[in-house]
């Protein structure tokens, strides 16, 4: 058989994006800085539940880039407790109060990661996630696969949902 009659393979690399709204978190105190919030109850419950889940359905990245707000980092530390081997952490300032086009620039950056972890807030994690596919509630996992070889060539509305999951979900699942 000629090279050229040989079947294409497919070399497209799938880069697998998860989006991670930090967990449900209490209301600010008169004086309290909205960056010291911590998470409630409620989110640290949440929170080791889409660990487990994550775990379970092998969506362990290679690398999370967590926002420095308490609460995300707060979040990160309840869902990384249910990996054998935590991925690699980023703390990065960029992420609070990140925009879409933030958000796009920051994972855009050079890495050597084909699964990435972001752990961030709304309004622009939210806006981020609807720009690529999907709506994110508190506590709301979306896992997007990218058929892109460099995250620099992520783009909007270039995402395929592999699945969005809430504590809820699971809770409702395992009914």
């Amino acid at each position: 058989m000629l090279d050229s009659q040989r079947p294409e393979s497919d070399s497209t690399v799938m880069r697998r994006l998860m989006l991670l709204r930090h967990a449900k978190t209490e209301r600010a105190e008169p004086g309290q800085r909205d960056h010291d919030r911590k998470l409630m109850k409620r989110g640290r419950a949440d929170a080791p539940t889409l660990g487990a889940y994550m775990a379970h359905h092998d969506l362990v990245p290679d690398l999370a880039l967590v926002s420095p707000a308490t609460r995300a980092q707060e979040t990160w530390d309840l869902v990384a407790a249910a990996f054998d081997k935590p991925p690699r952490l980023e703390t990065d300032d960029r992420i609070y109060n990140a925009t879409p086009h933030k958000l796009l620039e920051l994972i855009a950056e050079p890495r050597k990661a084909n699964g990435v972890l972001v752990v961030g807030h709304n309004p622009g994690l939210h806006e981020f996630a609807l720009q690529l596919i999907a709506k994110l509630p508190t506590s709301g996992l979306v896992v997007v696969d990218v058929p892109i070889e460099d995250w620099r060539r992520l783009r909007p509305h270039s995402a395929r949902l592999d699945r969005f999951v809430t504590p809820r979900l699971i809770a409702a699942a395992t009914e």
